[in-house]
């Protein structure tokens, strides 16, 4: 997810660069190595825009403000744009990937920022208070099925995650304690982290279509970028004001989920 800030009233697709990065605490760095040109063609072919690009230490890349993918699945994507894909509007929707089976899904988190306890549990209760097949239950340690993990970095990404394989959760989420300090709000803390909990489900963003809904800026179409775009049944035609998976956000603004992310997570899970 990516930051809106009140005085430009949207955050460049382009990005922000990088003034300083340092390590604090429990913190894990991220730096915005140079991206090498094979890699932004495959970024290119998947259906993505390469601007902002950037490349985490594990050796994946982070796209689209807050999408993280690796090689593999780059190379992919390349080939899975079939006939199964239905390329929604401004509906909600999601991607090829989804969890499978009925399971409680476990998340840790590897800060005790007060915050950001906190946060985590009203996120996970949002996802809990709704009649779903998937549940959600905060764990120790940092062998859970979605590890929430704090970072560092002077740009303008929030947080960030990747999409389901092989029936599972993406398993980590990133986030940013260059916004999210000691003092910022719980609810848009819960926003963001459960925002990237539902790419970890498989929920795409849902402006994808045209991000400067929530952006701001010039019109960018993520596309359907290798998994899917696929129309939600019930969930509305028009701009989904207030969506918890609106690509672009800020510190202080509190989502909970509405009755059309209602409808939509019910009918996914």
């Amino acid at each position: 997810m990516k930051k809106i800030t009140q005085i430009t009233a949207c955050i460049s697709l382009a990005g922000l660069m990088m003034v300083g990065c340092k390590k604090t605490g429990s913190n894990v760095e991220v730096t915005q190595d140079k991206v090498p040109t094979e890699i932004r063609a495959m970024v290119k072919a998947a259906g993505f825009t390469d601007n902002g690009m950037s490349v985490n230490p594990d050796g994946s890349f982070l796209i689209e403000g807050d999408i993280l993918l690796t090689r593999d699945e780059l190379a992919n994507m390349g080939n899975n744009n079939g006939p199964e894909l239905i390329i929604a509007n401004d509906e909600h929707y999601r991607t090829t990937n989804l969890v499978s089976g009925t399971r409680t899904i476990t998340v840790s988190l590897n800060t005790a920022q007060a915050n950001f306890v906190t946060a985590t549990n009203t996120a996970i209760a949002r996802f809990n208070a709704l009649p779903l097949r998937i549940k959600f239950q905060r764990v120790s340690g940092t062998s859970a099925n979605i590890n929430i993990r704090t970072f560092y970095q002077v740009s303008n990404t929030l947080g960030s995650a990747g999409f389901p394989s092989g029936g599972n959760p993406y398993n980590t989420v990133n986030m940013n304690t260059y916004w999210y300090t000691p003092t910022v709000g719980v609810n848009g803390l819960a926003t963001t982290i459960a925002h990237e909990i539902g790419h970890c489900i498989g929920f795409r963003h849902t402006d994808y279509m045209n991000r400067s809904y929530s952006c701001g800026g010039t019109a960018v179409n993520e596309g359907s970028a290798g998994i899917g775009a696929i129309l939600i049944p019930g969930t509305p035609s028009g701009p989904s004001a207030g969506s918890w998976m609106l690509a672009c956000s800020s510190t202080s603004t509190n989502r909970p989920f509405t009755s059309a992310d209602n409808t939509a997570l019910n009918f996914v899970y």
